[in-house]
């Protein structure tokens, strides 16, 4: 009896002693090795707020990534081991039973990338996202996702019925948070992300990419051939520091001339349509081979040669670019903007409108976080705006009655921009 209980209790033992290794190792394997605060180097003369302390700034995105994450990270009710961030808080989108967008989930993997190691089911949410994005991928290429999932009769997501081709910027999105996830953890694991990233990547150029113009198109819809949405672009999918790290982690130097190409455009509307406000409107089209802002209606509607809810992120995704790699090709456009939105409101951010033309005269009223939140990057450029850098940040970490999915995300993403946490791929801290 005596020599059976030992034996009971050196298997015991043993299981225990196990589990401990197993799970030593499992920690081990997926420790962080960019944990959030990053507070990287940015471009020398850039400026953060001043009125508040750097812990203070890294506890605020903290806080509201919390926030963030309890209100838009879901699962489906039939898929544990998948996660998806909701979209259509305020029954907004159409159709009524959409859930989910490419555009969300892009985001969703690059801030739980970047937010690793203050959030220690980082890695279980980002590998939940993949899943599911690898799940919903678009009709016309499996490394790519559909733009739009919907919850049908039976509580089930599933792609849009008739509609389940890309929208480029959620793909270059997702493809940039690979790249992110790898250098996070390591390609080791289940996932091997850099491999996944390549391969979404190669993707985007196969598909999304007009190549005769190196252009960023659309999405995987419009054809090359289609003199007009295969010519045009969304000017707030010129993700010029992505394209870099494409380049970088390819060794494709077709990613060059696509961001070549894409400073070219900004520089040209800048210069023939918007020297006074630098503004740049939600769609761009080719006329005679000339890049001019899209007519109303173009895609989306009476808005679309306008500063609007898309191009709304320009401030924020242009200027990235300037603070990791000191590229200066979109600065004056950027400074030309931010001067100008600060003259045009007098220096309060609570006078920021939702949208203008690109005259300057507003086209519709209110003071979304949308347009607020991303002039808080481009802020950053110049020491002279301390004063305004400094409102903004008080202003946009306010609640609003108006804030939703979209703007809630912009505004999380700001922060960790400002704060000085975000980071690319191939960046040193």
């Amino acid at each position: 009896m005596k020599k059976r209980v030992s034996l009971i209790i050196g298997v015991i033992v043993v299981i225990i002693a196990s589990i401990a290794l197993v799970y030593q190792n499992t920690k081990k394997e997926v420790a962080s090795k960019r944990p959030f605060p990053q507070h990287t180097v940015y471009q020398s003369g850039t400026i953060k707020p001043d009125n508040v302390l750097q812990e203070e700034m890294d506890d605020e995105v903290a806080d509201f990534y919390k926030t963030w994450k309890k209100k838009y990270l879901k699962q489906p009710v039939d898929k544990n081991d998948e996660y998806y961030i909701f979209y259509n808080d305020k029954g907004y989108a159409e159709p009524k039973n959409a859930v989910t967008v490419s555009e969300a989930h892009g985001y969703g993997m690059m801030i739980t990338a970047i937010m690793a190691g203050k959030d220690h089911k980082a890695k279980q949410n980002f590998d939940g996202l993949y899943r599911f994005y690898k799940a919903h991928s678009s009709k016309n290429n499996p490394s790519l996702m559909a733009w739009q999932q919907v919850k049908n009769k039976k509580g089930e997501i599933i792609n849009t019925p008739g509609d389940a081709d890309s929208a480029t910027d959620g793909d270059m999105d997702i493809a940039y948070a690979l790249l992110l996830a790898d250098q996070q953890w390591g390609s080791k694991g289940d996932i091997d992300y850099l491999a996944r990233a390549k391969d979404i990547i190669e993707a985007i150029m196969l598909n999304e990419i007009n190549q005769s113009q190196s252009l960023i198109k659309l999405g995987d819809w419009a054809e090359d051939k289609d003199h007009v949405y295969g010519q045009s672009t969304r000017s707030s999918d010129l993700l010029l520091n992505h394209l870099k790290s494409f380049e970088t982690a390819t060794g494709n130097h077709k990613w060059k001339d696509v961001r070549d190409e894409a400073y070219t455009i900004i520089h040209s509307i800048y210069t023939t349509k918007s020297d006074n406000t630098g503004l740049m409107p939600d769609f761009i089209v080719q006329s005679k081979g000339v890049y001019q802002p899209a007519q109303a209606d173009f895609l989306e509607g009476p808005n679309d040669g306008d500063y609007s809810w898309n191009s709304s992120r320009i401030p924020w995704r242009y200027t990235i670019d300037y603070l990791l790699t000191g590229d200066t090709r979109a600065l004056g456009q950027i400074q030309r903007m931010n001067n100008w939105i600060k003259e045009e409101t007098h220096g309060n951010p609570e006078n920021i409108q939702s949208g203008y033309m690109l005259n300057g005269k507003a086209v519709e009223e209110g003071n979304s976080t949308s347009f607020v939140a991303p002039f808080l990057v481009s802020a950053m450029v110049d020491s002279s705006n301390q004063l305004w850098i400094n409102k903004l940040w008080s202003r946009t970490i306010q609640e609003h009655d108006d804030d939703d999915y979209f703007a809630n995300t912009i505004k999380l993403q700001t922060m960790i921009v400002v704060s000085g946490n975000w980071w690319s791929p191939e960046s040193n801290t």
